[in-house]
This record gives C-alpha cells, structure tokens and sequence, in this order.
C-alpha cells in the first residue's frame, strides 16, 4: 500500500493513497478535470464512492477524474481520544472555542500535494475542484481561500470554515472569484445551519461568490441536494459544453 507522510511540527500524519475514480481508466489522456472528495469524521474515501459512481453513468463526467482521498487515523479529543480518520483533531462541541490549527494546516498541505499532483500529470489548476463533507468540507474551504493558483471552485456540504480570524492574513486573492457552493440542513445538529451561514457570512464580507443552499435534512445529504451538487460540478466545469 502506497502512503504519504506530513510532518508540521509536532504532527505527523500518515495518508494512504486516494481512491481514484473515472470512466477513462484506461486512457488518462481523455481527463481534462479533477474533483477532490474529501470526507467526514470517521469515515473514508470510499464513502462518497456511490455518489461519484452515480455521477460516472452521465457521459458528460467521462473526461473528469474523481480523487476520494482517505484521512490519517488520530485520536478525536471530543471523542474521549478514540482514534478514527479524521483531518484534524476536534476538542470540544461546536461551535469550537479551540481550534487545532497543526492539524488544519497538515491536511491542508496534504490536498495542496494533490492538487499540485493533479497538475503535473497534466490538468490545469483553473479545471481542478475541491470538495468536501463536514470535517472534509472545513479543509476544502480552507485549503482554497488560500491555494496560490486558480481553482475551478468549491464544494463545501453540511460544513464551516475554521480558522476565520486567519483568513485576511492568509487568504490568497487567486481564488477570491471562484465558486464556491455552501450546501446544508436546516436541521444539522452537529454543525449547525447558523455556524455555516457564518461562515458564509464571513466569506461573502470578503467577497467570495458564496451558492448558499438549504435542505430539510440533519447532517447528511439528500437526493435534492446531490442533483444541485451535479448541476454544480457541471457549470463550473463547462461539461455541458461542446
């Protein structure tokens, strides 16, 4: 099994290879975008894996690369230390009063590697997504406000941006007009609809272009919110183009 390691000061963390999904495996020359998935606490890559796989059977995905990254196993402060995947610790309930900005910061040296990667094997930044669920969302967001290049947009579902004291001072101005799409359930009880409408709130004061979306659901998705996130994908990928 092929793994990567970060070290950011006292943090290590130790990432296996990514899940990698797409109709052209055969022939990579056919790709011409990428979406990274990140996923929630405790979970992994092969979570989101029916969701890509449903967007595969549409034709119009056949020329894009899916990359379900799988987060290191850590112990979870909120969770008594227990370890699980997670991209970051979490010590308290949310909304959080300590932040774990090492391990924020590893994860988000983490998805820049495969953001670069994806741009060596030949697809340009500005065709390169980002998304993510709840924890995996949170370092979606973070990691593109502040990604040096052009990114083809943001999808950040049943999440928050950590860190928000932060964001004037390390914000990079690449990537102030790309879409971002904040997708949540007004009946979320573990990241609450009013701590992401903050976030987005905080991101729209600095004129990020913010989707904002609201679902009758808990922290979760539903079938509404998957045909958004499809549309999403479509728009700023111009797939439904010749």
């Amino acid at each position: 099994m092929i793994t990567s390691t970060f070290k950011i000061a006292t943090i290590t963390m130790t990432y296996q290879q990514p899940l990698e999904l797409s109709l052209s495996t055969s022939d990579n020359s056919k790709i011409d975008a990428s979406v990274i998935w990140l996923h929630g606490l405790g979970a992994d890559g092969y979570d989101f894996e029916p969701i890509v796989e449903r967007f595969l059977e549409n034709p119009l995905f056949s020329t894009v690369r899916f990359i379900l990254p799988h987060a290191p196993e850590m112990p979870v402060t909120r969770n008594n230390g227990y370890i699980m995947p997670a991209w970051y610790d979490i010590y308290g309930n949310i909304p959080v009063t300590q932040e774990d900005e090492a391990g924020i910061k590893a994860s988000q040296e983490y998805i820049n590697t495969l953001i670069n990667n994806e741009i060596n094997r030949g697809i340009a930044s500005e065709r390169i997504l980002l998304a993510g669920f709840s924890q995996g969302g949170a370092i979606a967001l973070h990691t593109a406000v502040r990604y040096p290049q052009k990114l083809a947009g943001v999808l950040a579902l049943s999440t928050y941006l950590p860190l928000h004291a932060l964001l004037n001072k390390e914000a990079n101005t690449a990537n102030t007009n790309t879409p971002i799409l904040m997708a949540h359930g007004i009946y979320d009880d573990v990241i609450s609809l009013e701590m992401a409408a903050k976030s987005r709130d905080l991101l729209q004061n600095c004129q990020y272009s913010v989707n904002w979306r609201e679902y009758n659901m808990a922290h979760s998705l539903c079938d509404q919110e998957i045909i958004d996130i499809q549309a999403f994908l479509k728009q700023v990928l111009s797939l439904d183009l010749p």
